[in-house]
């Protein structure tokens, strides 16, 4: 197909110093759970990423000096020369497709505890390092000051050898010593180097001289910049210091790429802010600058792309979630193929991987990570290994993934659903407060497949052990989903709470299936991902009086990870919601719930009209089951294969769903590998002297 000429805009070369882009999507730096610890994984994402058609690919952070020991977080490193040979696969990683390769330099200052290099940290001022250790930063001294420049100068040089095209400066965030530096908050010093904008701005200024300076001539040397905080006075705003700033070096870098702090901002989820949220704060920049300004706000309506360029608020498209979603995002626009687009949901499980410490995932893209590991491509698959029929059972977003990927190989599927709506969960928890954009798992793929032949999609079919065996399909994968308990049984209570079987609590299904119970509420999360908290935001719309009760230090703990847990406690509280941490459900009665402290043991009763049970949940594998009971039966009818994926198979996230179905897919009828069923990366053993 050719591509719609209302987006020509977006395929027009653009100049960055000495360097020219060929179009203007531009993948910003962005942490994957990788790093210099998975060195394979990283660079084969990066990879993808300019073969899919992003002019610019950026590393993630990239520590230039031990006093910058950002661990357990794996981000790259540039201390010494020793690390010059990964970053030269990914410079040739990104440059086999044409495109630029970026590398953003940091130093983390008093967000780094050094906790491998075991360095004294530093920082503008005396200041207390940011993760709960108890450990302090120093204030940096004149010295300190010209050490810090010639590591960054350093790096930078070491950064043009290797074939870098952008070279970062990091003013962003939050977590950089530029940024501190820059601070009324974090920067007291009464030297040339605190008080004035003039003065907090000059360790930044120097910087940027000398980076231009030594790779200016060769390299585009790029800032990335908060212009606001989100935090009023107290903070940078976009029309006080922000600006302020811009208007101070505004010809000074080749390139602004401007965004908001900290990154639970910059990466709000789709729960919280619309596409495009940050355009409000950075609008003004090109009207003060120019230099070429790349931004982000999670775009993925191509419209809206053209209309940022059209109205001179970016030159470049900036993305990170998006391009995780869909690596093939430009090339898809650029061929007409904008129905073949992944919409990034903004459910920030990708973001989860940076903080856990292993490597990303996506709920809508399962290849993501699995580039190097299993060898796994975005867009491209192997062709079917036979000429066998696959019956899938249930279209949620394991079933559709599977169904959709077998189509794609080429095999003929049928997928059954129960019901009448395609989606399963995603599309029930979709219609939930915030989670609108999860249908997009749903509809990415009912979409792929409507448009294939070899595969027939049955609504309406609620299969059975007979009706499984007269298909006599020769592969048969069963993908019901899961269901919630009601019994309590979860992380906190190996066997159900006593009283739940005679006075049965709601679950989420219950909610979800429009069966809400009367107020007051009491809603027990085990859970401690979003379930919970979308469900009190949900009763409370119809004016119930919720009661939330966790055993954890806070509501939605786990949601640290995906950095909406501030959010979401904030919101409950807005709504008046009654919360009560650090509680544990240990009894139910009728009308009462009785709650113990997680330390004490100590006891109260809460009378309430209901209680909501968010827990664990069960697999809906009674067909699976029953089949897999009776081989000779699946023989007669010609089945040579059963499986389940899934929830069906093991409750988890969507991500985890959408995986299964895909691995099923890709292993079906492929030789299965001896041992460890991927790729590992190896430690090299250095000498012991």
């Amino acid at each position: 197909m050719a591509r719609d000429p209302r987006y020509d805009v977006l395929f027009e070369p653009v100049k960055i110093g000495p360097k020219t882009a060929k179009n203007r999507f531009y993948q910003v730096p962005h942490c994957n759970g990788m790093g210099h610890l998975y060195p394979n994984g990283m660079t084969a994402m990066r990879g993808v990423k300019a073969e899919g058609g992003w002019a610019v690919v950026c590393t993630e952070e990239c520590e230039i000096h031990p006093s910058s020991d950002y661990t357990p977080i794996s981000e790259m490193r540039l201390w010494d020369d020793r690390d010059l040979p990964v970053h030269e696969r990914v410079v040739d990683a990104v440059h086999a497709h044409g495109a630029l390769a970026g590398t953003e330099l940091v130093h983390n200052s008093h967000d780094a505890p050094n906790r491998f290099s075991r360095e004294v940290p530093l920082s503008p001022s005396h200041r207390v390092c940011i993760y709960n250790d108890p450990v302090q930063a120093r204030a940096m001294d004149k010295e300190d000051i010209r050490a810090f420049r010639r590591w960054h100068r350093d790096a930078a040089v070491r950064a043009e050898k290797v074939g870098y095209d952008i070279i970062y400066l990091y003013v962003a965030h939050n977590i950089t010593m530029l940024m501190y530096f820059l601070s009324h908050r974090y920067n007291d010093r009464c030297d040339e180097y605190g008080g004035s904008l003039e003065n907090r701005v000059r360790l930044l200024r120097e910087v940027l001289e000398e980076t231009k300076e030594a790779v200016g001539h060769n390299c585009a040397v790029a800032v990335r910049f908060a212009v606001d905080e989100l935090m009023g006075e107290e903070g940078v705003t976009h029309d006080g210091e922000g600006r302020a700033v811009i208007e101070m070096l505004a010809e000074l870098p080749d390139l602004w790429d401007v965004n908001i702090a900290g990154w639970e901002n910059d990466s709000v989820t789709a729960r919280f802010a619309e596409e495009g949220y940050q355009e409000k704060f950075i609008s003004f920049v090109k009207q003060v600058t120019s230099k070429p300004v790349v931004g982000v706000g999670r775009y993925t309506s191509v419209d809206r792309m053209v209309s940022l360029v059209e109205k001179g608020v970016l030159d470049f498209i900036g993305a990170a979630r998006p391009s995780i979603a869909d690596p093939f995002l430009p090339k898809k626009v650029e061929e007409g193929r904008l129905e073949d687009i992944r919409e990034c949901i903004g459910c920030n499980i990708c973001v989860s991987c940076d903080f856990l410490v292993h490597p990303l995932r996506c709920t809508q893209n399962p290849t993501m990570g699995e580039e190097w590991r299993r060898g796994w491509h975005p867009e491209s698959i192997a062709a079917k290994g036979s000429d066998t029929r696959v019956l899938v059972v249930g279209a949620g977003p394991a079933g559709l993934e599977a169904a959709r990927a077998l189509g794609q190989r080429g095999y003929d599927v049928m997928l059954a659903e129960a019901t009448r709506d395609l989606g399963g969960r995603v599309t029930l928890e979709s219609r939930l407060p915030g989670l609108r954009e999860m249908a997009r798992v749903r509809d990415y793929r009912a979409q792929q497949i409507e448009r294939m032949t070899n595969v027939e999609v049955f609504r309406e079919s609620k299969m059975t052990v007979d009706s499984v065996l007269e298909v006599a399909a020769d592969h048969v994968v069963i993908a019901t989903g899961a269901h919630w308990r009601r019994d309590g049984v979860g992380r906190r209570h190996a066997t159900p709470i006593p009283g739940s079987d005679l006075a049965p609590p709601f679950t989420p299904d219950d909610i979800l299936a429009g069966r809400l119970p009367d107020g007051p509420v009491l809603i027990y999360d085990d859970d401690h991902y979003y379930m919970a908290s979308v469900l009190a935001e949900r009763l409370r719309a119809e004016g119930r009086d919720v009661i939330f009760v966790t055993p954890a230090a806070d509501v939605a703990n786990w949601t640290h990870n995906t950095m909406e847990q501030p959010r979401i406690q904030a919101r409950l509280i807005e709504l008046d919601v009654e919360i009560h941490t650090a509680l544990d459900l240990v009894a139910i009665e009728a009308g009462t719930a009785v709650l113990s402290c997680v330390y004490s043991g100590r006891e109260t009763r809460r009378d309430c009209a209901a209680i909501v049970s968010i827990t664990a949940r069960l697999p809906n594998d009674a067909l699976y089951g029953a089949l897999a009971a009776d081989a000779a039966a699946l023989d007669a009818a010609g089945i040579g294969a059963l499986n389940v994926i899934g929830d069906a198979c093991a409750p988890a996230t969507v991500a985890h769903a959408v995986y299964a179905g895909h691995r099923y897919a890709r292993e079906l009828d492929e030789p299965k590998p001896e041992g460890v069923p991927f790729k590992r990366e190896m430690v090299a053993l250095a000498p012991l002297s």
